[in-house]
């Protein structure tokens, strides 16, 4: 029933209840210099199999009892994630909020698509003095987490709806497991912690840190993350974070045609400088070589999950942020 209802769940709740509970959250956590989240799911899965191990010769007499107890437990944690994020899923959606369209012409995709190769082949050039040269970001992770707030403190000046407050960023404890998943990074809901893959390439670390951090301000759908990541990235005075803001976009622009029109694909991949195509073959080598059916599984049930909660292209979504992208583009020439 709360589905109908957004406009009441973006006053109440996202702008209302969240707002309080998270800075909560984050005062008592971002400090911390590891992840409580990350701590406490080790902990919980360790208890998990010990019990399991203690039952296992008595499962069987008492499997109602074991079944019941498990669906409480489940029952509690799926509460407390609504309660402490997950409404946030339901709140009005962003394109009506910023008053975007949220349909496209091929024409306006690649006008779009365009410009963003220009802008995206300069700030490499900028960056390598090279256009061949691919783009090694050589800040570590702990100052790319200190630099993103520049960004969102930036795009609050245009859009006060989006102002970030009380960081806390984190490199997940499972970079490794989450790399297998296929996974980036990750919102903890119940300790509102960004977490963050440290295992990833880092050219593209700083769009997946303010991904997370569009997450934590409220925002459940993962296109409208994306482009709230854009933003922040393309707003930060570093040009790390303008990278890769922008060559994160192409590649999703560049994914898009590739289904609509091969020629105009072919056409707009020879106008990338050889630098960007490095990075993305930088991405591809590195996600490959922890391909497995781990993989494949989690994103089956991540793909549900995200269609039991009002997103109903499920990890599709992602790549709809170029809806908002090209639209806000007409509407405020990027």
């Amino acid at each position: 029933m709360i589905a109908f209802f957004p406009e009441k769940v973006e006053h109440i709740y996202s702008n209302g209840f969240y707002v309080y509970v998270s800075k909560i959250s984050r005062t008592l956590l971002g400090k911390i210099c590891f992840s409580v989240g990350d701590v406490i799911y080790g902990i919980l899965i360790i208890y998990l199999l010990i019990q399991l191990w203690k039952t296992r010769n008595s499962w069987r007499l008492h499997w109602k009892n074991n079944v019941l107890k498990i669906i409480n437990v489940f029952s509690i944690a799926y509460f407390l994630f609504h309660l402490l994020w997950g409404f946030n899923y339901y709140r009005e959606p962003l394109f009506k909020k910023m008053n975007i369209s949220n349909e496209y012409s091929d024409e306006k995709l690649f006008n779009f698509t365009e410009k963003l190769i220009a802008k995206s082949n300069k700030i490499q050039f900028i960056i390598t003095k090279d256009k061949a040269q691919k783009v090694n970001n050589l800040q570590s992770q702990n100052d790319i987490f200190c630099a993103s707030q520049n960004g969102y403190n930036n795009l609050a000046n245009l859009y006060p709806f989006f102002k970030y407050q009380v960081p806390s960023q984190k490199k997940s404890l499972f970079s490794l497991v989450l790399t297998y998943m296929g996974f980036s990074g990750y919102l903890n809901p119940f300790t509102n912690e960004a977490q963050v893959n440290s295992k990833i390439p880092k050219y593209d670390f700083p769009f997946v840190i303010c991904h997370e951090m569009a997450h934590q301000i409220g925002y459940g759908s993962e296109s409208e993350c994306n482009f709230i990541g854009f933003l922040a990235c393309k707003k930060n005075e570093n040009l790390y974070f303008q990278y890769a803001a922008h060559v994160v976009a192409l590649h999703y622009c560049m994914e898009n045609i590739a289904v609509k029109n091969k020629e105009k694909f072919d056409y707009f991949k020879s106008k990338i400088n050889p630098g960007i195509i490095e990075n993305y073959r930088e991405s591809e080598i590195f996600w490959k070589q922890y391909d497995t059916f781990i993989d494949k599984g989690f994103h089956a049930f991540y793909d549900q999950f995200l269609k039991m909660n009002q997103q109903k292209d499920g990890i599709e979504s992602y790549s709809k942020f170029v809806n908002l992208l090209v639209n806000y583009y007409q509407m405020k020439k990027l």
